[in-house]
């Protein structure tokens, strides 16, 4: 396997104890990529087959290799994590039931280390940060093409950018921008000297374009109700998000199955009719510890939810397929 490809899971500890006791049946990682929470998760449980999807072809190439010596219960596929029901149903597990769902969002470290893929402020490379190389716009094509008030507007909701307008100005002042390390260099003359002493300059507006290129957002809720539709009662969800555009969506749409949708006033009865369909493992959200964080600087931003499936006919507002 590709050293590029080697890396640490984050709070695998944590996920593996979520799952710890659940019964025999088919296992979704919903982003695989080096499979390092996929493969711990088939050694903890051998009654356990597992479909794993990545939209990123090295990664699923990485995945496959390192699940091949699992045989027939291990199957990677190259989809987007909002195509799982479509995956999960032409799988040769389809008839298992769906006991635990894993979503490990954002940017692997395999996609930060290669220049060329246009993620890293820290590397010069094009400026691309497609997740899948082979559809969809360039970072490029956001940085060039879009106008200064889109620009702010994105650096500002997605990145949550204190600096977006000006840092805007600068951008569409100095285009055609088409590496990373131009850009990284532009965000950090635009802000204030005191803001770059707060971490890299560069990394918000970085995440931003990253969300918007490979419409991550947009793409999570829907993903999360298919699969919380997808678990068997009693089967469990876990979500590890990485910033809070990623965690609010989480957080939002896995309270929703808690509580049904419902919009009765807190404290009061529910007469409105919702359904809860889960229940939330973790209150609040869980953070990797100190010494995890010590050992895997990525794991500090880390935000864990997870819930568990109540038997219930159907997640409200889930898609039929």
């Amino acid at each position: 396997m590709s050293q590029r490809f080697e890396h640490v899971p984050v709070m695998l500890d944590e996920v593996l104890e979520v799952f710890e006791g659940l019964p025999d049946g088919l296992a979704i990682d919903a982003t695989v990529g080096g499979a390092g929470h996929a493969q711990a998760m088939l050694e903890a449980h051998p009654g356990w087959d597992l479909v794993a999807l990545d939209r990123d072809a090295d990664a699923v190439a990485a995945a496959t290799e390192r699940l091949a010596p699992h045989g027939t219960r291990a199957s990677v596929y190259r989809a987007r994590f909002d195509d799982l029901r479509v995956v999960v149903s032409a799988s040769a597990a389809v008839a298992r039931p769906v006991v635990a769902v894993l979503f490990d969002l954002g940017v692997s470290s395999h996609q930060l280390d290669v220049a060329e893929r246009g993620f890293s402020y820290r590397s010069s490379g094009p400026l691309d940060m497609r997740m899948d190389v082979g559809e969809g716009h360039r970072a490029s094509d956001v940085v060039n093409g879009a106008s200064e008030e889109a620009l702010a507007a994105l650096f500002a909701e997605h990145g949550e950018e204190r600096f977006a307008r000006r840092i805007a100005r600068a951008i569409v002042a100095q285009r055609p921008v088409e590496s990373t390390g131009r850009l990284a260099e532009i965000v950090s003359d635009a802000i204030p000297a005191a803001a770059r002493r707060r971490g890299h300059p560069a990394r918000r507006v970085f995440q931003a374009l990253r969300v918007a290129v490979n419409a991550e957002l947009e793409l999570l809720g829907p993903a999360i109700d298919d699969a919380l539709a997808l678990l068997a009662p009693g089967g469990r969800i876990v979500v590890l998000a990485y910033h809070s555009g990623e965690d609010r969506i989480v957080k939002q749409h896995l309270r929703d199955a808690s509580t049904g949708g419902c919009v009765c006033p807190p404290g009061l009865p529910c007469v409105c009719g919702a359904e809860p369909i889960a229940r939330l493992l973790v209150r609040g959200a869980r953070m990797a510890s100190p010494a995890e964080i010590a050992e895997n600087p990525r794991a500090e931003s880390a935000r864990m939810r997870a819930a568990e499936r109540l038997a219930s006919p159907r997640l409200p507002g889930a898609r039929r397929g």
